[in-house]
């Protein structure tokens, strides 16, 4: 036990009690938790400092609303329903297409406009919410996946996670849908998490189900060696979620759309730690350098950025 205790120290690998105690308590003030918490406020925030979003069609936040919905939606084919305050993909409707009988979820089955009307119901009773708190229902665009991740990837979306410390990008991977996850990037669902190297965007190793992987299980692909498009972009939106929020410690959700690029998802001030096992790196020693680092590096988004390529790709940590 005490060898194990001593390589986790070796490698740097931050465990939840620090987490929650050193980065979270201290770092993310409660009052400022529903600028992250609430997917609306959070679009709001991310128009203002110029962060793209997938487009907001529509908010029902009253059991009332649901009778302008059908204005709302017009004649949109394709649209994702999913709670303001959910988690984890829980209550999220992809809408494929519509006939004169109603919709098609992303499984190919029709949903009536009945049943739609009600699973909106449901997610403005909290059901989905991360409290169980009534909640609000977001009618958005439809992403369209850019497809570098095509030949690593089972349906659904593959996300980008970064985790942000003081506005440094400090650690990333992808996420990649499987059959295992029912095509959603979820790990704890099945999905594929890829470390991203931090100064070039391509992956390295990959993780399902705490297991390392080389080639995704349904496409027989190799996972390493991706470059993500526009990371430098990737990378400043990320940096840029600190002078959003206020927040010194979250995790960024992006995706890469095929037309309009890196979109910011959502933030998390709670991100979880299989990160660093898919980058086989401890987030302590980052975490770390950070606090070490002269405080005028990182003034601006691209400082931060600049100095995180520089201290955190994956030449840098083999000669360290």
């Amino acid at each position: 036990m005490f060898s194990a205790l001593r390589q986790f120290r070796a490698i740097g690998l931050l465990g939840m009690n620090r987490r929650n105690g050193d980065y979270i308590m201290r770092c993310n003030p409660r009052a400022r938790y529903p600028l992250v918490d609430n997917k609306v406020l959070t679009k709001r925030l991310a128009d203002q400092h110029g962060v793209p979003t997938p487009a907001l069609y529509h908010v029902i936040e009253h059991h009332g609303d649901l009778a302008g919905m059908d204005a709302a939606i017009n004649d949109r084919k394709r649209f994702v329903v999913k709670p303001a305050r959910g988690a984890g993909g829980s209550g999220i409707v992809l809408i494929t297409d519509r006939t004169a009988d109603g919709f098609v979820n992303q499984n190919g089955n029709l949903i009536s406009s009945a049943d739609l009307a009600y699973h909106i119901s449901d997610i403005l009773s909290g059901i989905h919410s991360l409290a169980g708190l009534e909640d609000s229902a977001i009618l958005e665009a439809m992403i369209y996946p850019d497809p570098v991740f095509s030949s690593v990837s089972y349906e659904g979306v593959p996300d980008i996670r970064i985790i942000v410390y003081s506005g440094v990008p400090v650690m990333g991977m992808v996420r990649l849908p499987t059959s295992m996850s029912d095509g959603k990037a979820n790990l704890h669902r099945g999905a594929i998490g890829a470390g991203i190297d931090i100064a070039s965007g391509k992956t390295l190793s990959a993780v399902c189900r705490s297991e390392a992987v080389a080639v995704h299980p349904d496409t027989g692909h190799r996972v390493a060696g991706i470059q993500v498009p526009e990371w430098e972009k990737v990378l400043l939106m990320a940096a840029t979620a600190l002078d959003m929020t206020g927040l010194g410690y979250m995790g960024v959700d992006m995706v890469i759309d095929r037309e309009q690029g890196p979109l910011l998802l959502e933030l998390n001030a709670r991100p979880g730690l299989a990160i660093q096992i898919a980058n086989r790196i401890g987030l302590r020693l980052r975490l770390d350098a950070v606090d070490a680092a002269n405080a005028d590096t990182f003034a601006t988004p691209e400082r931060r950025v600049a100095w995180a390529r520089k201290h955190f790709g994956a030449k840098s940590a083999e000669s360290a």
